[in-house]
């Protein structure tokens, strides 16, 4: 099976509806990432073999990175290729998650680096519910527009 570390897929969960709608954000787990805050926070996805269909490695991806399963309505919201060229691909799903309860599978990282020491890091170090507002700060550029394509798909 090859690998293609050029598209990602990944679920935009939301909650409420408008002006209240709010959305479910993953902040990277690591030491890189430990003090940063604006900008940085992503929808819960992750890379998929080229034989693999989206959905399935997004809904794999939330229950890796979150720790937990979500199932209703997937809205297919249209991809978007990151400043970096890789092609991330997102669905919006109503659910709910309790940020509490987040258990994110580990990455292994030599920490310090040139310690020659292997540290394991969460993948994903903490979730939160945002505002549309207040995920337009949050969230990595690249990915903002899937916040107005979750708008537009709910106020249709």
């Amino acid at each position: 099976m090859a690998t293609s570390s050029r598209q990602s897929a990944g679920l935009l969960v939301f909650r409420g509806d408008p002006p209240e709608l709010e959305v479910l954000l993953a902040h990277p787990g690591g030491p890189y990432w430990s003090k940063k805050d604006a900008g940085v926070w992503t929808i819960p996805k992750g890379e998929f073999l080229d034989d693999e269909e989206p959905l399935p490695a997004a809904k794999r991806e939330f229950e890796e990175e979150m720790g937990s399963s979500i199932d209703g309505e997937f809205l297919e919201l249209d991809p978007l290729r990151q400043p970096s060229g890789k092609m991330i691909y997102a669905w919006a799903v109503r659910g709910d998650f309790d940020p509490a309860r987040l258990t994110s599978n580990l990455f292994s990282m030599e920490w310090p680096p040139k310690s020659g020491r292997q540290q394991d890091f969460p993948e994903v170090d903490r979730a939160a519910w945002f505002s549309i507002a207040e995920a337009r700060v949050k969230i990595l550029t690249g990915q903002a527009p899937f916040l107005d394509a979750l708008l537009a798909r709910v106020t249709a």
